[in-house]
């Protein structure tokens, strides 16, 4: 994906970065001192920037979520854990390359990761179906869970996706027992399970590698039960309405936070993860081992009964 690639509504940030490169080039070029022409138009971009990104609407951070050069797994894994020792296969069918996990250190504490992971290119997409996991990449996740479990490891989950495969094999294979047998058992799990939703949290794929102890989401991905496309077309037969269906369905961090179904917002850089992927994983990093570290003081049947009370409460009303 070219580095100039921009959303719709980061052209004029787009168009300026343009105007910046042409005047140092050209200072370059006939060796004159630009320095303080450029500082104000950087000064202009950043401001551009800070107006555009507080004022994102939910479609808005829909599209910054998808946005094709923002950080993935495998990003993350890079960043933010050492010694990852990926581990492949559902022990059943095949490995799933949608999902992909195994050992790391975060911090020096040994912990199982499991991710979604989309590709950058059309060949990439095409091997890992556009973050989009089959039945057995669910199990395999659940293998690695259980793995976890079974040596009192802590489970980090990390979340984008545009919901689970609904394709003929995938349903022949048993793709909504896959989903449901991942959030059933990870209700019960006896070790820590910290998720963070990355970019996009779709329906039923994201909440079966997302029914955890904590729930965190960086502050421009989203996390809902339909796409706003899918949500329009259902409800008022176009698709084009999206921006509607967007505000209506409540999917941004900010609402499933004021909601109480996450419990953490973790920011990112002005400009969205993609502009600068090291911080964007510095913030998860120290979000994710406070959490950890928290979760690691509490022993496991303690653990297993917060996370039912956690999941009972979620939707309670009272009518006044």
């Amino acid at each position: 994906m070219p580095s100039n690639y921009a959303l719709e509504f980061e052209k004029p940030l787009l168009e300026l970065e343009r105007q910046i490169e042409d005047l140092q080039r050209l200072g370059a070029g006939r060796q004159i001192d630009v320095a303080e022409e450029a500082r104000l138009l950087q000064a202009r971009l950043n401001s551009l920037r800070q107006e555009i990104y507080t004022r994102l609407t939910p479609m808005q951070r829909v599209l910054v979520a998808r946005h094709p050069r923002r950080p993935y797994t495998l990003d993350y894994l890079s960043t933010i854990f050492t010694d990852f020792i990926e581990l492949h296969g559902d022990r059943g069918f095949r490995d799933d390359p949608a999902i992909v996990g195994g050992w790391a250190r975060l911090a020096g504490v040994s912990v199982m990761v499991i991710g979604h992971q989309k590709g950058r290119d059309t060949k990439e997409n095409l091997k890992r179906n556009f973050g989009m996991a089959h039945p057995e990449g669910y199990r395999k996740a659940l293998r690695l869970m259980k793995l976890a479990a079974k040596f009192g490891a802590p489970v980090v989950t990390l979340i984008d996706t545009p919901g689970a495969y609904p394709g003929l094999g995938a349903e022949e294979r048993g793709q909504s027992e896959a989903l449901a047998r991942n959030i059933l058992e990870m209700a019960a799990l006896p070790t820590p399970i910290v998720a963070a939703v990355i970019g996009e949290g779709g329906s039923g794929g994201a909440l079966a590698l997302g029914t955890a102890d904590r729930i965190l989401m960086f502050e421009n991905s989203v996390y809902s039960v339909i796409s706003p496309e899918g949500c329009a077309a259902i409800l008022w037969k176009d698709s084009s309405q999206r921006e509607r269906a967007a505000e209506a369905l409540k999917i941004t961090a900010e609402d499933l936070l004021r909601f109480k179904l996450i419990d953490e917002i973790v920011s990112e850089p002005l400009g969205g993860a993609h502009l600068d992927s090291d911080a964007a994983g510095e913030a998860l990093r120290e979000a994710l081992i406070r959490h950890v570290n928290e979760l690691r003081k509490i022993r496991p049947e303690k653990l297993v009964r917060r996370r039912a009370e956690k999941y009972a409460a979620m939707g309670a009303y009272s009518e006044t």
